[in-house]
């Protein structure tokens, strides 16, 4: 069995587990009031802007075993820089402030999964951030074009405008998946591979708390 596999076998109770939260299944079916959009971009906005810098902390750790790794990781901190100037856009087409958002502190589990991700990958294991991947990679192609679709029904918005984010990366993440399951099967190291199931239990668990 890969790696990727069991990967799969091994988080995808908490990906259910993430559906299954009321708020979340009613976003994905039947969209959101402007107010939970705007605090919704908000947090978004918060994750978007950490992710490269942990990606590149993660980076910074490979050793010469995982260069696959590393040079992965710096060839998405060049295709995800910037993309929280499109969570910007999309927070200013909506009609909230995006300048009050940059200044602001986002929710607590927020917080604490941009912490969980930073400590992981420069103190247990630097594969760690390819759980952090996994699993905002897998919410955002499985679901975020059927919640930017609710989303724009809900407030009656025909886009592109307000959902920038949300749809590019519904379609961005299938080929970004692909190239992570490549990289995942490499990892062959156990204390890598159980560092990678945790943090993808972990974000999946810490994403839903927003919603709770």
């Amino acid at each position: 069995m890969s790696f990727f596999i069991r990967l799969i076998e091994a988080t995808d109770s908490s990906r259910r587990d993430l559906e299954a939260i009321p708020r979340v299944h009613a976003m994905i079916n039947h969209g959101l009031k402007r107010d939970e959009y705007l605090a919704f971009l908000a947090d978004l906005y918060h994750i978007v802007w950490h992710f490269c810098p942990i990606m590149a902390s993660a980076a910074s750790r490979c050793g010469d075993d995982l260069r696959q790794v590393r040079y992965q990781l710096y060839e998405n901190v060049e295709e995800e820089k910037g993309h929280e100037n499109w969570v910007e856009n999309d927070i200013r087409a909506v009609g909230g402030d995006a300048e009050a958002v940059k200044r602001s502190l986002p929710s607590a589990p927020v917080q604490a999964m941009i912490g969980f991700n930073y400590h992981n990958s420069e103190r247990i294991h630097p594969c760690s951030v390819l759980g952090m991947l996994y699993s905002l990679e897998v919410i955002s192609s499985v679901y975020g074009g059927r919640v930017a679709a609710a989303i724009q029904k809900s407030l009656k918005m025909p886009g592109p405008e307000g959902f920038t984010f949300l749809e590019s990366h519904a379609s961005m993440d299938i080929d970004h998946m692909a190239k992570l399951k490549d990289l995942i099967k490499t990892i062959d190291d156990p204390r890598g591979q159980d560092a990678v199931v945790n943090a993808t239990q972990v974000n999946f668990y810490l994403f839903g708390r927003m919603f709770s």
